[in-house]
């Protein structure tokens, strides 16, 4: 395993932080002067050891502001005023620079390729812990902690359809609907064109997603859809607009538009 690169250490930013393990990919933020955005990602990687020696490996240019275990450690990695490397090529409400905007928290499972599991009752108390901490000190609006695969649909699926978003939700921390059920009907799906597609990304749009509205259900449209239904219809999740996707995503319009 490759040595960590040597980096100046730092005073954690919040009273729940376990350990300090400075990273040296970071930069200072562009133009914001405090973050408004937190996004939530998993590893993805074999182990949570695995993942903290690349989050501080300086030929990996990857980094987050903390790293959440199994067991709820949590690691600060770079401190809250840099803007660590956590969300690459990615969209939120026409912000691009998310790094800029946002902490990056990653949290250890080793996600869809190397056997995506529950996430521990520690590992989550920890991460409403640190969130509640980091939305006071900021007053993060509730429908701005997002998830990896929010941001960034074509490329990311974290944390996944095993992230549990309700309990947040109950501990006073993100926006959450109740799923509405799956049923047989009519469906909008990848070729399909009209104004009910139209009216469909419109809504996307509305949200946050970065899609320009065309009419046809293209890949795009896809990968926002299956994102949605990662984090708010979690039951399926196969980027179809069927009557549940639509009808929870008009739920989710009326609370947050």
């Amino acid at each position: 395993m490759p040595e960590r690169p040597v980096t100046k250490p730092f005073q954690a930013d919040s009273q729940f932080v376990n350990q300090v393990e400075p990273s040296p990919n970071f930069g200072e933020r562009r133009q914001v002067k405090s973050p408004d955005l937190i996004i939530l990602h998993y590893t993805g990687m074999k182990s949570g050891e695995a993942a903290l020696t690349r989050l501080c490996c300086g030929e990996a240019e990857v980094s987050s502001h903390y790293l959440i275990g199994e067991d709820g450690e949590i690691i600060q990695l770079v401190a809250e005023g840099k803007r660590a490397w956590h969300a690459g090529i990615s969209c939120w409400k026409g912000i691009k620079d998310i790094n800029s905007h946002s902490i990056g928290i990653e949290i250890v499972n080793r996600g869809h390729e190397y056997g995506y599991a529950d996430f521990p009752d520690e590992q989550m108390e920890s991460v409403v812990q640190l969130l509640g901490d980091i939305v006071a000190r900021y007053r993060i609006k509730s429908a701005d902690i997002l998830a990896h695969s929010d941001i960034a649909p074509l490329r990311k699926q974290d944390p996944g359809e095993l992230f549990d978003w309700h309990y947040l939700y109950k501990a006073g921390l993100g926006i959450w609907v109740e799923p509405a059920p799956i049923r047989p009907g009519d469906s909008l799906g990848i070729g399909q064109q009209g104004d009910s597609v139209l009216n469909y990304q419109l809504a996307l749009q509305k949200i946050g997603f970065e899609i320009v509205p065309s009419g046809k259900f293209d890949e795009l449209t896809v990968a926002c859809t299956t994102a949605f239904q990662r984090h708010f219809r979690q039951e399926k999740v196969d980027g179809i607009a069927d009557i549940s996707t639509v009808e929870t995503l008009n739920k989710l319009l009326e609370k947050v538009c």
